[in-house]
């Protein structure tokens, strides 16, 4: 391990603690005051104003611990809660009775509670055992008499002559190691704090995901409705024009055999060129609509097919227990594409990978680069409409892409595997 990449997350990991354990408290206790007021004052009309007021503060100081523990600890803690309810406004009943309703508001008040204690041990914990180690290293040796000096086991056992005071800097050293090491899991310990009061119950959890459905179905039922428009006009203007023009060509044909062979057999091979496009429009068409290599291959062989057509090397591996139910397998087989079209239009990568494996329930699919990274589901892009295709089948996408790379985009998609199984040598064909 490199002593100052160690040292450094140590550090930071300890001015966090102390900042969001100690320095935070004031926060806390002024929020827990106000709410405690707000709601006391309803009777008297007040806090038909004040208490919403005051939950709009509670809940962005809640909302800017979710976004640090995600940031510091990569601890995703959703938000609880519930949708305010139309004409809910500030200063009515009506949303004074939402906010009541809501678990969440008196989660929030427990968390802020809780959250004083629980803070003040771990920030104290963190940063007193840094300063102690420290004070070991350089105060002790310098500065304190050897009659009344004690340090580490001192506190047993009295620094009474030069000998003892020699193990003092080690001891410093090895406490000052030992804090820093621990700094990083107090700092976790405090997002797991922060994240059983401040994520979702299991109700909230359910009906959080019932409405994430409900969305995603919606959306899901317009790109269904727009894709057989879509297919609807692909057949009209590309295919069934040809088809017509074959039937004109071919009627003229029979006209002009016997009057004119010559502009018959022109017309015959004008005909036989015209049904050889319309043929390949329509197996363009069938393909946009189910890969035929997922049928004959499976997953794995249809990401290496499409692998191979692709301008940027693309490393493929994984084997699967088994097969995906057709509609999931799709699903992932367009997500991927979607995500290596990404690569070579903006990423400006010269390598990337894809990786599939199945555990837990679910398929994950990993699609990296080497590329200059920034990538975001924005409205509108590739990205986002990745997340709408996953999200059909209560799927999720992650993103991690830095400015200056590398991307790594992870999907998982609940499902159960069928046999037989598909693995890498055989999907290869």
């Amino acid at each position: 391990m490199k002593a100052w990449p160690f040292a450094r997350r140590g550090l930071i990991s300890v001015g966090r603690v102390a900042l969001l354990g100690i320095a935070a408290v004031p926060i806390h206790l002024v929020l827990v005051a106000l709410t405690v007021a707000s709601f006391v004052t309803t009777l008297a009309g007040v806090g038909l104003v004040l208490a919403p007021l005051v939950q709009l503060l509670v809940r962005a100081y809640a909302n800017l611990r979710r976004r640090l523990a995600r940031e510091w600890c990569g601890a995703e803690i959703p938000e609880p809660y519930l949708p305010r309810p139309d004409g809910a406004w500030i200063g009515t009943p009506k949303r004074w009775m939402w906010l009541v309703r809501d678990p969440a508001t008196w989660r929030d008040l427990l968390w802020l509670l809780g959250g004083v204690p629980v803070g003040v041990v771990l920030g104290v914990t963190a940063l007193v055992s840094l300063l102690y180690g420290l004070q070991g290293i350089i105060l002790i040796p310098v500065i304190i008499d050897a009659a009344t000096g004690w340090y580490g086991y001192g506190v047993i056992w009295p620094l009474d002559d030069a000998a003892d005071y020699l193990l003092v800097p080690p001891q410093g050293v090895l406490i000052t190691v030992g804090a820093l090491y621990a700094a990083p899991w107090l700092l976790w310990a405090l997002s797991r704090y922060d994240f059983s009061l401040l994520g979702p119950t299991r109700g909230t959890t359910l009906a959080l995901r019932v409405d994430r459905l409900t969305e995603t179905r919606t959306q899901v039922v317009d790109a269904q409705a727009a894709e057989l428009r879509r297919i609807e006009r692909d057949l009209h203007d590309g295919a069934q024009a040809r088809i017509v023009a074959l039937g004109m060509s071919l009627g003229m044909a029979e006209d002009l055999v016997t009057r004119d062979p010559e502009a018959a057999q022109a017309l015959i091979a004008e005909a036989r060129e015209a049904s050889g496009k319309a043929l390949a429009e329509l197996r363009l068409l069938v393909r946009g609509i189910h890969p035929p290599v997922l049928a004959e291959r499976g997953l794995v062989g249809g990401l290496r097919a499409l692998a191979l057509t692709l301008p940027v090397p693309v490393a493929v591996e994984g084997e699967l227990p088994g097969r995906p139910p057709a509609p999931v397998e799709s699903a992932a087989y367009f997500a991927a594409v979607e995500a290596l079209a990404n690569v070579v239009k903006h990423s400006g990568a010269s390598a990337a990978w894809v990786s599939l494996s199945y555990f837990g329930g679910a398929l994950y699919l990993t699609v990296g680069d080497d590329g200059a990274g920034g990538a975001a589901p924005r409205p509108g892009s590739g990205l986002a409409g990745v997340e709408r295709r996953l999200a059909a089948f209560d799927g999720s996408l992650l993103v991690d892409s830095p400015a200056g790379g590398p991307t790594v985009l992870t999907m998982e998609l609940p499902c159960a595997l069928s046999s037989p199984k598909i693995s890498p040598s055989s999907a290869t064909g």
